[in-house]
């Protein structure tokens, strides 16, 4: 029988001073990795190729290349350059040396146009403008947020033969499936934010990263504690520190935008419950009669794998592959060229 006094007894002082090691241990691994990354004196020196479109803010770069023309559809939080990331490490550099004809949407900053915008000004307006700069038909390519964007894209082009295939690059879907609460307290801090957004027209980037943290609370410092640990000449060192420069670069999020992902997407997840329209189309992939590639990575903390995976699920002609990586490594990581650029310039090749 368990003794009723046990729950009483004095802390075991042998107990509490490992534990207090090894937090002491972990929180000066966070500081040497901060320290050391803060130290880092690379800077990205990577030139644009050229503009082939522009509106306001926002760029159609054209990477060359003789093959199948790709528009790559960013997220509109993140600085599109995550895909021309740095020497050896650009995705749209690889591809248009693989039989591809790359491009890429910079979004660009929100000025004072883009802050009134919502989703449908964005994919209804300057993203099929973009795509009718392109000659020929087009392959369209989105990242995270962008894959959403390009979902819409695809199906309100349907039938045109615009669009000849989708690739959907860690995308969510069913903001709901892997912790609806979680998903909730992101709905929640809206009316917090609803000041900034009135007065600024925008989110801020501040309050973007906040957000992610609440998403993944211990990424940051478990990346941090990881790096202190590292060759910092090896490749996977220069390439975290690329990425983190990337992270640190951010972009507002025009205020109709933000409410509709934090209030509808977050909160009532509106894509996956068939709710989410965009320019009057329900956006529902299910209709999609397009070839369709959807990489899912396995390690992805902002984008649940089980989010992605919804939405393969519900698209009739999908290619889908499960990469080891991270939301952010799948695409610009060390093992990228292998985890998915690979598959992806194959998979094109095959339509």
């Amino acid at each position: 029988m368990e003794n009723p006094l046990a729950a009483h007894q004095p802390p075991d002082p042998q107990k509490i001073q490992a534990a207090f090691e090894e937090t002491l241990q972990a929180d000066h691994a966070l500081i040497a990795g901060i320290a050391a990354y803060r130290a880092d004196p690379y800077v990205r020196d990577m030139r644009d190729p050229p503009v082939l479109w522009e509106e306001q803010e926002s760029r159609l770069l054209d990477y060359g290349g003789t093959g199948p023309a790709v528009l790559f559809v960013p997220s509109l939080i993140n600085r599109a350059y995550i895909l021309d990331l740095m020497e050896g490490g650009s995705a749209l550099r690889w591809l248009s040396g693989q039989g591809l004809h790359p491009y890429l949407l910079d979004w660009g900053w929100p000025g004072e146009v883009e802050r009134h915008f919502t989703f449908t000004d964005y994919i209804a307006g300057r993203l099929e403008r973009a795509l009718a700069a392109i000659p020929g038909p087009v392959i369209l390519a989105g990242y995270c947020m962008g894959g959403l964007l390009a979902l819409a894209a695809a199906l309100r082009a349907q039938g045109t033969g615009k669009i000849t295939g989708l690739a959907l690059l860690a995308t969510p879907w069913d903001f709901h499936a892997d912790d609806p609460a979680a998903a909730r307290r992101m709905a929640e801090a809206l009316p917090a934010l609803e000041p900034i957004l009135q007065f600024a027209g925008s989110l801020p980037i501040d309050a973007l990263n906040t957000l992610f943290a609440m998403v993944d609370p211990f990424g940051v410092g478990n990346k941090y504690r990881d790096y202190a640990g590292q060759d910092k000449t090896s490749a996977r060192a220069r390439r975290f520190v690329a990425m983190e420069d990337w992270l640190a670069d951010g972009v507002p999020l025009a205020a109709p935008v933000a409410r509709e992902a934090l209030g509808g997407w977050y909160g009532a997840n509106t894509p996956a419950r068939g709710q989410w329209r965009v320019a009057g189309l329900a956006i529902n992939p299910a209709a999609l009669d397009l070839p369709a590639f959807c990489a899912i990575p396995a390690r992805d903390r902002l984008v649940p794998a089980a989010s992605a995976r919804a939405l393969a699920d519900r698209l009739p002609h999908a290619h889908i592959i499960e990469p080891t990586a991270g939301h952010i490594g799948m695409v610009a990581g060390t093992n990228a060229q292998t985890s998915l650029w690979q598959p992806f310039a194959a998979w094109v090749h095959s339509l």
